[in-house]
């Protein structure tokens, strides 16, 4: 009998939890108005489909001292624990892996910026930890295209499952008769 490996590509909302990774005040400026605009889309509504699912969202700051807060139009991202962290990857700090720990989850969907370096390093990270990792590739940038299909790449021949906002939230939901199909297709839509 083969083995079945498709296991890794599908998510389940009751082992699923959601990491947005720095997306923060002093970082925007930095990326292209157009991309960060949908990246901000995707990332809102992945927040808000994660919250009708029940899926837990942990938000990450870098050095909120220099690079400020979450942006005021993510706020929905830290209505749980925020991370502070120096390190670029999140699993780089205690704090984080504790978090995760507590959760008691598997697999982690991750979005925010940069893709090749903080978001990169944390799908890495969450690998090494023996997470299964869906980057969400609509909900990343960098301020360099080359750099965020780099990120893009690799990520993919470390491990992780590189997919959508759309793909994951469908997923989570699994069939039209879900009592949150509705407002999760409203989201999608939305966007």
């Amino acid at each position: 009998m083969i083995q079945d490996e498709t296991g890794k590509f599908w998510l389940d909302r009751e082992k699923a939890m959601l990491v947005v990774v720095d997306v923060q005040q002093r970082l925007v400026p930095s990326m292209d108005p157009g991309v960060y605009d949908k990246v901000r889309r995707s990332i809102d509504c992945m927040v808000r489909g994660a919250e009708l699912l029940d899926v837990p969202v942990l938000a990450t700051e870098q050095y909120p001292k220099g690079l400020g807060p979450t942006v005021p139009e993510l706020a929905a991202a830290c209505t749980g624990q925020v991370i502070e962290k120096l390190s670029f990857g999140c699993c780089g700090e205690p704090t984080f892996r504790d978090h995760l720990r507590g959760l008691g989850r598997s697999q982690v969907m991750v979005t925010g910026m940069e893709a090749h370096v903080c978001v990169y390093q944390t799908v890495l990270g969450l690998l090494e930890a023996g997470y299964r990792v869906h980057l969400l590739r609509d909900a990343i940038c960098s301020r360099g295209k080359t750099d965020y299909l780099a990120a893009l790449q690799n990520a993919a021949s470390a491990g992780a499952v590189v997919t959508t906002t759309e793909t994951a939230l469908f997923q989570l939901l699994r069939t039209a008769a879900a009592p949150e199909f509705k407002a999760v297709s409203a989201l999608i839509k939305g966007r």
